[in-house]
């Protein structure tokens, strides 16, 4: 017979730290294994999150008067989806993701987008 009976102790569990973000301006976050683009997919709002790894390139372009400075939210080229973002108007650059199998390329333009470009760019290489 047992010494001692009682509940067997369980095993320990493992916790592994959430991602260090590096960039994350409340609209944009990128962590060391993804770009999560927040307010994403119409009309839900939900958060649409890409892996590093899927990304094949980006594009950086400055935004003119024109070019997708008052898209607040969707696409109006049929070739890039923007999440919303209700301060675009006032923002300068807007980053497109190359993704493959997506049919609208993510675009978005991050507060802080020199940060942004410098940390994506280091993590890609």
């Amino acid at each position: 017979m047992p010494d001692h009976q009682g509940t067997p102790t369980a095993e320990p569990r493992i916790v592994s730290a959430p991602p260090r973000q590096y960039y994350d301006d409340g609209m944009v976050a990128l962590d060391r294994s993804a770009i999560t683009l927040r307010r994403y997919h119409f009309p839900s709002g939900t958060s649409k999150v890409i892996p590093l790894h899927d990304i094949r390139s980006y594009q950086v372009d400055e935004l003119g008067m024109f070019m997708q400075r008052f898209r607040i939210w969707g696409s109006s080229d049929l070739r890039r989806w923007l999440p919303l973002d209700i301060r675009r108007p006032l923002k300068s650059t807007l980053v497109t993701l190359d993704v493959p199998g997506l049919k609208l390329r993510p675009a978005f333009t991050p507060a802080r987008p020199k940060e942004f470009v410098a940390v994506l760019k280091e993590l890609l290489n």
